[in-house]
């Protein structure tokens, strides 16, 4: 008898003990505020991805799209949002969802869009890959960079890469390598990796407004043709601004960090050149008084940068402010994503 109560009493502690040890099961984080926040975010971001399973990008969005996009914007805004757990995972698991979509996804009209981590994009059309700014995560976290081997994945399928301007979040050293290392071109500003042997085989067209230029795609045996506008990040900070055109006779246009008053001299004179199809636009570049959009006139805008983890709680951009700054959706049509959404451009 004493010796079938002792084992009852030892499997209720190691019971016990088991539920205090799994996070799913605990009844109070008293004394744990950081994993208390965790968890917190864990349920959060579970929702999240179901909300926006059923809720795909749109220019219309549904009430419950909506939520999700504010859930995210309260998980991440939060001074340890990039070391939590759930956050990381959140990350990890978005990116390499969308590799693995990009790789099986064959695009028959169209293109298909997907938005990466902060500014970073991939557009697929049937005739070509383009990336822009694709990099793998915030540079000083370890645990908040996407894999070696599944970025490469993503690389090994891409035609090539254009690179706005050389802050972190933007530049890989490691991605432009491996696209050199796959003869593919890497377009960029001059003096992005210029310590590195890699500098020599990038390319650094000119940067003028509206002139039309060729790139080799040896591995597709084509040529894709595009414009590098002259653009800037404040006064100094060179920020390529791409104008790309691909053989569908599609148009894409990524902005980087553009942001520099002195450049609407050519960017109000854009659409006088180009019928623009999508605008790849950092969220922040609102002037106030005018938009980027007036200049470009895109069928479509898609903004990006937002709850860039390695910028303070101020900069990191959530999508709530996008209401403020692209405002009437008549005018210029848009729409946001989270990481790892895609979204079918059709005209």
């Amino acid at each position: 008898m004493k010796k079938h109560l002792f084992l009852l009493i030892i499997s209720y502690l190691l019971v016990l003990n088991s539920s205090a040890q799994d996070p799913d099961k605990k009844t109070d984080w008293w004394g744990n505020i950081d994993g208390y926040i965790n968890q917190q975010d864990k349920l959060t971001l579970t929702l999240v991805r179901q909300a926006l399973k059923e809720n795909p990008p749109a220019v219309e969005e549904t009430l419950n799209r909506k939520m999700a996009l504010l859930m995210i914007d309260n998980v991440m805004h939060e001074e340890k949002a990039p070391l939590r757990p759930a956050v990381q995972e959140f990350f990890h698991s978005r990116i390499a969802e969308a590799i693995d979509e990009i790789k099986s996804t064959r695009v028959e009209k169209g293109a298909m869009i997907w938005k990466m981590y902060d500014h970073a994009w991939i557009v697929k059309t049937p005739s070509v890959t383009i990336a822009f700014d694709l990099q793998r995560g915030i540079p000083n976290i370890p645990e908040f960079i996407t894999e070696k081997s599944k970025i490469k994945e993503l690389i090994d399928i891409t035609d090539i890469l254009f690179i706005s301007h050389y802050h972190g979040d933007h530049a890989d050293s490691w991605v432009a390598e491996q696209f050199i290392a796959q003869n593919k071109p890497v377009i960029t500003p001059p003096g992005i990796f210029e310590n590195l042997p890699v500098y020599e085989k990038i390319q650094h067209p000119e940067r003028i407004a509206h002139k039309v230029q060729e790139f080799e795609l040896p591995a597709k045996k084509m040529k894709l043709k595009a414009v590098i506008y002259p653009g800037h990040q404040g006064e100094k900070i060179l920020n390529n601004v791409a104008l790309v055109f691909t053989a569908e006779g599609l148009t894409f246009c990524h902005t980087g960090d553009q942001s520099y008053n002195q450049d609407f001299g050519w960017i109000d004179k854009i659409s006088d050149h180009f019928n623009l199809d999508v605008l790849l636009i950092n969220s922040w570049s609102y002037q106030p008084g005018r938009m980027l959009g007036d200049g470009y006139k895109p069928k479509l805008i898609i903004p990006g940068h937002e709850n860039e983890l390695g910028h303070t709680i101020d900069h990191r951009e959530p999508f709530w402010l996008n209401y403020n700054r692209l405002g009437d959706k008549t005018t210029y049509p848009w729409l946001q994503m989270a990481w790892g959404e895609k979204y079918h451009y059709l005209r």
